[in-house]
């Protein structure tokens, strides 16, 4: 096989509406749009969940819940997770990201007590549970919190 011996799939390519060019085209005259009316016009056509004047669907369901626009979210870190880090080692944002557990630097993180630490660790985070800082401190190691 050569490289000029290559094809596309049968069917994969298709040449384009060319509207407006000639009756023969089968697309000549009013270029597919129909005779008047609004879908005919230059930008006609309605919005979108537009429904001839019925009320809308989205205006007839009734709406539920609350949004709280102030609501501070957390990257959270289990202290099972941490027992890949070496003894003794610092654990910041930027070794968590490296780690994978958490995705970027955009969020404060919250050290949580699920799981077990069996070795003593300097986490500095923004946020920790009361049980999760009792085990870190039980193990001979400390948390730093940082400010959000």
């Amino acid at each position: 096989m050569r490289l000029y011996d290559l094809r596309p799939a049968p069917g994969s390519k298709k040449n384009r509406k060319r509207v407006g060019r000639g009756e023969s085209s089968g697309l000549g005259k009013t270029s597919g749009r129909g005779h008047k009316g609004q879908k005919a016009r230059s930008g006609g056509g309605v919005a979108p969940g537009f429904e001839g004047g019925q009320m809308p669907l989205q205006r007839r369901l009734p709406k539920r819940g609350f949004t709280n626009i102030f609501k501070k979210t957390f990257a959270l870190v289990n202290l099972s997770s941490l027992a890949a880090f070496a003894p003794n080692s610092v654990i910041d944002a930027e070794a968590l990201v490296a780690s994978g557990l958490i995705r970027g630097l955009g969020e404060p993180i919250k050290l949580l007590a699920k799981g077990d630490l069996d070795k003593p660790l300097i986490v500095k985070v923004q946020a920790v549970s009361q049980k999760a800082l009792e085990k870190v401190e039980s193990l001979g190691g400390r948390v730093e919190i940082l400010t959000l």
